[in-house]
């Protein structure tokens, strides 16, 4: 693969990131269906602002990631989170889109402003809700003609990739196909990101990062009030939905979605949710009496032939590794986002990973896939595992519709001392 000869990357002295929260990840059409992508944002960044102690006065900008619009106000998406989330009026907010890597984005666009001097504290929020993405018509601002009202539900047809005139889940097949991978070998993958998320749960591992939600007001003076609404006598949600224990039989039972090796039980999960961290320089760090939880390390941004889509996390480990100047051994711990079970057991077998040392948690089979949150959610639970375990170097990276790949490098410096 020659992908990595054109790959974006940068490294980075002096980023860290502070700490962050998120919500739990709700399952489709579930507990979180009637709450938008802008108020689940504005939820996550509270809390990680609460989590880490970092005063809104000191918050320099907003970095968004949302894919999907998701209620009729969504342009103001990020600028909602910074006021709703008590920043002062003038600190600027961005919105960032690179599909399923948009969080990781997010973060190596709070990076990039460290290095360049002009933040010292970044906000950065990954938010999305799949269940709210609209039946729409791109065809129909001119008048409807006879016989030719045309609504289609936006979910699954941006699924669809037009250059290649793939789905998402068809690159998913290709690279089966490329790959040798079967279908038992698939299932067999998707049942161990079920036990290890469930397994994670139950010792408490998530609640490090997870804040229940409940029905909550969000309010600004001057301005009208947001909330957060839960169906009737719900009055929490404080754990990921879609984690459950999953025997290999369950999963076998499963027809192919895409006549092939993939079915529902062995693809992410469509969830809603947010999530946030705080990524700041040192200096802020210090004089802020902070004690961070990672260091950023390195970035990198890969393209890869649209129909293989899912094999983008590959380049991109490759490229940021060698821009650290090391090598896949010295990396503790890899969070690869799950988007299918085939697409995940390519990336393993390009880069020969050990099993044991990637999505040690679970992952987003299990766990789920929002969109825009993802990349903040995996490099948040990465830098916390990278603390469990006590390892040095880790990766989070997925890969994203029409061919790309980002993957971002940080280091526990704590390990680094020991």
């Amino acid at each position: 693969m020659d992908e990595q000869s054109h790959a974006q990357t940068i490294g980075y002295e002096d980023v860290w990131i502070l700490g962050g929260a998120r919500t739990p990840f709700a399952d489709y059409n579930g507990t979180l269906r009637d709450v938008s992508a802008t108020d689940l944002g504005i939820k996550a960044a509270r809390e990680a602002l609460k989590t880490t102690g970092v005063s809104v006065e000191a918050i320099d900008a907003v970095v968004a990631s949302s894919v999907a619009q998701t209620s009729f106000d969504a342009f103001f998406l990020p600028r909602h989170i910074g006021l709703y989330s008590g920043l002062p009026i003038g600190v600027p907010a961005l919105l960032v889109q690179r599909l399923c890597t948009s969080g990781f984005e997010a973060v190596l666009q709070a990076a990039d402003q460290m290095a360049l001097g002009k933040s010292e504290a970044v906000l950065c929020v990954g938010t999305e809700s799949m269940s709210r993405n609209p039946i729409a018509s791109y065809s129909h601002r001119g008048g409807f003609k006879m016989g030719q009202v045309e609504f289609k539900d936006f979910l699954w047809e941006a699924t669809l990739d037009t250059a290649p005139r793939s789905r998402m889940g068809d690159t998913a097949e290709e690279l089966a196909k490329r790959y040798q991978i079967t279908r038992e070998d698939t299932d067999v993958f998707a049942a161990t990101s079920f036990a290890r998320a469930v397994a994670a749960q139950e010792a408490g591992f998530f609640s490090g990062e997870v804040v229940p939600v409940t029905a909550e007001k969000f309010e600004r003076e001057r301005y009208q009030t947001r909330e957060i609404r839960l169906p009737r006598n719900v009055k929490s949600l404080a754990s990921d939905e879609h984690p459950r224990p999953t025997p290999i039989e369950a999963l076998k039972s499963l027809k192919p979605a895409f006549k092939g090796v993939q079915t529902g039980g062995n693809s992410s999960a469509i969830v809603d949710g947010a999530a946030a961290v705080v990524v700041a320089s040192g200096a802020f760090a210090k004089k802020a009496g902070a004690v961070p939880l990672a260091r950023v390390v390195a970035g990198a941004t890969v393209g890869v032939p649209p129909e293989i889509m899912g094999i983008g996390p590959a380049p991109a480990i490759r490229a940021v590794v060698a821009e650290a100047g090391l090598k896949l051994d010295d990396i503790s711990r890899f969070e690869i986002n799950e988007a299918f079970g085939a697409q995940y057991i390519a990336v393993e077998r390009e880069l020969g990973l050990d099993r044991e040392r990637v999505n040690v948690n679970g992952g987003a089979i299990a766990i789920g896939h929002p969109l825009g949150a993802t990349g903040v959610r995996c490099t948040h639970t990465l830098a916390r595992e990278l603390k469990r375990c006590r390892g040095r170097y880790g990766i989070a990276t997925a890969c994203a519709g029409g061919g790309q790949g980002v993957a971002i490098l940080i280091e526990n410096t704590d390990a680094a001392a020991a």
